[in-house]
């Protein structure tokens, strides 16, 4: 029986088996394990016991209710709402970042009578086909490429972007940039329905806007009638830190905000929220499993321990050390570039040469791939170059975790300038790093499997202790 493709991998030319994990660690087939700094899903740590229970109990008592009325669903909501400005107060729930995002657009749309949307190159924005649609990241790779009624404007990046950190109007001309396109648009009779971006656009690589970035965007989208949608599916429920959006850091309110699976902590779940007027344009919606019981119930329990953890504090606290321990480091090593962030949200950019800023993509994958073969730590690669070691651990995240990451980036690279006397630059050019498969089959997975399976998986399976 053939089987369809399947998806990408961690570690690919090395990849893990995972067969358990707790807080903000995971544990392979082998028993080893490893210190988690990858997987943001896993908001409040992994297999929480009181948002387990909470998932448990639930469907131990009422699955679907899809159709009539359940006390967990307004109280959720109302939970939920709570957490945003007043004027934002219709929620919709789903079950997925990329069903958030496809609501989204649909609510711009209908509000506006419009279809054209704005976004930052290299943005990804989800897998339904009207998200790859205004995908760039994906896009770019499509047969037919970008569509007629998609404006990409320039991503405000000022480490290697048309402006940089030392023009103190970078801001401004980044938003000139985006205005011209725009007027572009409507000289060839388009019209803008709504600017969709991260509020720190993780994707391209962690970029952090200039302060005041948004705030003007933001009202230039607004004056043309164009709606502004935050897509908080990476940065949202305190990642950032001192705040719960991370839109607040920029003194900005969305018109419609989308959040993920961090909601229910890798539980299938998303939420739009919205005013009332845009709310009021879109007529019934309707969504089987979007706000069933047990989603609702593992919700409120993610949020519980948010507060009762006072995680979006530990976040800010941690966030700090580690952001300003890897800008120490940057001054150490001649490879990183650049170290950007906010919160438990952090991108260290990878180069060939600071002067140059060429990013080094051969480089940054040993690294990550030396982190978890020597240190058992787990990062991945983000943005256009692949080249941004990029830092969302679970929320748990300790200072002392922090300090190991620290530590052993540092043990590497200096591991890695000491072994060529030639220069980094040599270094990164010969690395040897095979090209990975893009998707793998279930065929390739299921032969994976069995070749990752270690005399210790049996054992790692009998002796992880059930959460109650």
């Amino acid at each position: 029986m053939p089987h369809g493709s399947g998806g990408t991998l961690h570690f690919e030319t090395a990849p893990l088996k995972i067969v358990r994990a707790e807080k903000q660690f995971m544990t392979d087939n082998f028993g080893i394990q490893y210190l988690d700094c990858v997987s943001n899903v896993a908001h409040v740590g992994h297999c929480h016991p009181h948002v387990v229970a909470a998932g448990k109990n639930q469907m131990a008592t009422l699955v679907s209710a899809q159709g009539f009325m359940n006390d967990a669903l307004t109280k959720y909501v109302k939970q939920l709402v709570n957490k945003l400005p007043d004027v934002l107060s219709i929620c919709y729930l789903v079950n997925s970042g990329s069903e958030a995002n496809d609501l989204a657009l649909r609510l711009a749309r209908a509000y506006t009578n419009r279809k054209d949307v704005v976004v930052f190159d290299d943005a990804y924005h989800g897998n339904l086909g009207n998200l790859i649609d205004i995908s760039p990241k994906m896009f770019k790779q499509m047969p037919l490429g970008k569509k007629e009624f998609v404006h990409v404007i320039p991503c405000p990046d000022t480490y290697r972007g048309i402006y940089r950190e030392d023009d103190v109007r970078a801001a401004e001309k980044y938003v000139k940039e985006a205005e011209h396109i725009i007027h572009q648009a409507s000289r060839s009779n388009r019209k803008i329905a709504c600017f969709v971006s991260e509020s720190i656009v993780v994707n391209c690589g962690v970029i952090v806007p200039p302060r005041n970035y948004f705030r003007l965007l933001y009202n230039l989208i607004h004056e043309i009638g164009g709606v502004c949608i935050a897509d908080e599916v990476q940065t949202g429920l305190g990642r950032t830190g001192e705040y719960f959006w991370a839109f607040e850091h920029y003194g900005v309110i969305p018109d419609i905000v989308c959040i993920g699976k961090p909601l229910g902590n890798g539980h299938p779940m998303g939420a739009v929220i919205t005013t009332r007027e845009i709310a009021d344009s879109l007529g019934e919606y309707y969504s089987t499993f979007g706000g069933n019981p047990v989603a609702c119930a593992i919700g409120m329990a993610v949020l519980d321990v948010i507060e009762n953890e006072k995680l979006v504090q530990s976040a800010k606290a941690v966030g700090k050390t580690l952001l300003e321990n890897l800008q120490q480091l940057r001054l150490n090593h001649r490879v990183i570039g650049d170290v950007r962030g906010i919160g438990l949200c952090i991108g260290v950019e990878i180069v060939e040469h600071k002067t140059s800023r060429k990013p080094a993509t051969a480089l940054a994958q040993t690294i990550i791939y030396k982190l978890k073969e020597e240190h058992h730590i787990l990062v991945q690669v983000q943005g256009p170059g692949r080249n941004v070691i990029c830092i969302t651990p679970p929320m748990c995240f300790t200072q002392t975790n922090a300090r190991s990451l620290f530590n052993a980036l540092d043990a590497v690279l200096s591991s890695l300038a000491h072994s060529n006397t030639e220069g980094i630059i040599d270094i990164a050019s010969n690395i040897v790093v095979p090209h990975p498969r893009s998707v793998l089959s279930m065929e390739d997975l299921e032969n994976m499997s069995e070749e990752l399976e270690g005399p210790e998986a049996k054992k790692a399976r009998t002796s992880y202790d059930d959460i109650d």
